[in-house]
């Protein structure tokens, strides 16, 4: 029993310390990276998605089009369910302005998405450890 509370406890700390690595350390490098490297090999694969109160993560992408889709790993998906929200995006240099939902039932639809967002995933991955599919409708401007 001691053990295990141990182990327990070792594995909370680890948890704990990678999320604060990654909100007060990593993400922060990538966002600076992705606002002065915007053509660099990080912005090829990253953007920075700005939520309706002012939050901003980078996130993997892909561009197809008028359409961002993005690989959501984590709760942040939830601001998007149901009617979605309206999102700033930064790809590449570029400030795009769009309005996201997340995909949750259309699991064909989903895959073919993540094999070009993420191809290089493993396949034996369950698709609850994929992440959430994140859709993003770009508003097209009226030149």
């Amino acid at each position: 029993m001691r053990l295990a509370l141990i182990a327990a406890a070792i594995m909370a700390s680890l948890i704990v310390g990678y999320v604060a690595y990654v909100t007060m350390i990593g993400n922060p490098r990538v966002v600076t990276d992705l606002k002065e490297h915007p053509m660099g090999e990080r912005a090829e694969r990253a953007m920075l998605l700005t939520f309706p109160d002012g939050k901003t993560i980078p996130v993997n992408y892909l561009r197809e089009d008028n359409r961002v889709y993005a690989g959501a790993d984590g709760a942040w998906w939830r601001a998007f369910d149901g009617e979605g929200a309206a999102v700033t995006l930064l790809i590449q240099g570029e400030a795009l302005t769009g309005h996201a939902t997340v995909e949750l039932r259309d699991q064909e639809f989903i895959d073919d998405v993540f094999s070009r967002l993420r191809p290089t995933v493993p396949e034996w991955l369950p698709d609850w450890a994929n992440g959430k599919l994140v859709i993003v409708d770009l508003k097209v401007s009226a030149d």
